[in-house]
């Protein structure tokens, strides 16, 4: 069973929140792509939708928008997510993973298109921080 965790950022003040999303709403968020839209009520925030924005898998290895499926591939950049050229003209071959979300997807980050009736700190809860 998928296990993702969100990262939601609000646009309108700034601020981003960290969701775990779990069982069937994890389930439900297989196959989506970034930039498709997906309805709130999958990560506990009912009346809001989301637009997949990016993510990362398991190893760390950013999701990138232009490499179609799920998998991992190495791409030739020299530009853009995941690179940044020190000298003007330089590529780099670097490891990426497609636009696709799967099970291997350890962080997926989201945006706030429309919002619900509550805010969005009201709808999720904090975590706490445990003391050693």
């Amino acid at each position: 069973m998928a296990e993702f965790k969100a990262n939601i950022s609000d646009p309108k003040d700034g601020n981003s929140y960290s969701v775990a999303i779990v069982g069937h709403h994890a389930n439900s968020l297989i196959g989506k792509k970034i930039g498709d839209q997906i309805d709130g009520i999958f990560v506990g925030l009912p009346g809001y939708k989301l637009k997949i924005t990016g993510g990362s898998d398991k190893d760390g290895f950013p999701m990138r928008k232009d490499i179609p499926g799920p998998k991992r591939m190495r791409v030739l950049i020299s530009k853009g997510l995941g690179f940044n050229p020190e000298m003007g003209g330089e590529r780099r071959r670097k490891t990426m993973r497609g636009n696709a979300v799967s099970p291997d997807i350890f962080q997926v980050n989201l945006r706030v298109v429309n919002y619900g009736a509550k805010a969005i700190k009201d709808l999720v809860k904090k975590e706490e921080k445990k003391e050693s």
